[in-house]
């Protein structure tokens, strides 16, 4: 499943990229998946959109950040990476959806984990929960403090942020960095929290995915075009090896509550 940024980034791409493509071909759960996901049968997806006009894109916050495109009356849902492809370029081998333009152009959705691409009238879109994206005004210091009093004062900050769907896209990819940007680790519990250090967690939220979407999302991940994003992620996969940029202690990953957990344990202290 794709996260916040990236999600913005690949939004913004396809409003670029495919406006008034119009759709001729789409195959879908051609290469079955066990986490893969569709509305109805997906055999009836290529009835279902063929000749239709693609007309722009939205950001998705309901079960999580999700890509929609917008064709015509109908409504394609993606959670998943989706890949550009020019007219007579190779197409991947496996895919879970693969949509073909009157030009010969392509878009590719491949789950990674877990995923959904679902195609429903837009007459049918499900409401949204009202849950404002942390990179929207709505998302402000008081809507913050009002999370963090909806939970249980004995859960860690990873649970707060990237658990529950409390804040749609905000996942354990994006989460490190944020914690390390606000100094905290990710086993802290809320109880713990002074006032201060709320502020500045708030504020390392809103920074840090506007800087992750603003830079072409993070380095981890792949764009419409397969090009890395240009942010450079603190803490991942790609810097364990690496001393921390701030002090030079060696960094630490260890399971937690379902994933991974990165993060310095001198400049992020439990206590």
């Amino acid at each position: 499943m794709i996260e916040l940024p990236e999600t913005y980034v690949l939004s913004e791409q396809i409003n670029q990229t495919l406006i008034d493509k119009t759709i001729q071909n789409v195959w879908a759960d051609t290469h079955p998946h066990k986490f893969a996901w569709y509305s109805g049968d997906p055999a009836a997806y290529n009835s279902m959109l063929s000749g239709m006009k693609i007309n722009g894109t939205g950001i998705g916050v309901s079960c999580g950040t999700i890509v929609e495109i917008l064709c015509e009356d109908m409504l394609l849902s993606i959670s998943n990476p989706i890949k550009y492809h020019e007219p007579g370029e190779k197409l991947p081998k496996t895919h879970q959806l693969l949509v073909q333009f009157t030009d010969d152009s392509h878009i590719s959705s491949s789950v990674q984990m877990w995923g959904s691409m679902l195609c429903i009238p837009i007459s049918e879109r499900p409401a949204d929960n009202n849950i404002p994206s942390p990179l929207t005004d709505d998302f402000d210091e008081n809507y913050f403090d009002n999370l963090i009093n909806s939970v249980k004062p004995a859960i860690t900050v990873k649970a707060l942020l990237a658990t529950e769907q409390r804040i749609p896209g905000l996942g354990n990819g994006v989460l490190h960095d944020i914690l390390f940007n606000a100094g905290m680790h990710p086993k802290r519990k809320i109880m713990t929290l002074s006032d201060a250090d709320k502020e500045k967690l708030f504020k390392s939220v809103k920074y840090t995915l506007k800087e992750m979407k603003e830079l072409g999302g993070r380095d981890t991940e792949k764009d419409l075009f397969n090009n890395k994003g240009g942010y450079n992620t603190i803490l991942s996969k790609n810097t364990l090896a690496y001393p921390c940029r701030n002090c030079g202690s060696g960094l630490i990953r260890q399971a937690f509550l379902g994933g991974n957990i990165y993060f310095c344990p001198s400049c992020q202290p439990l206590n």
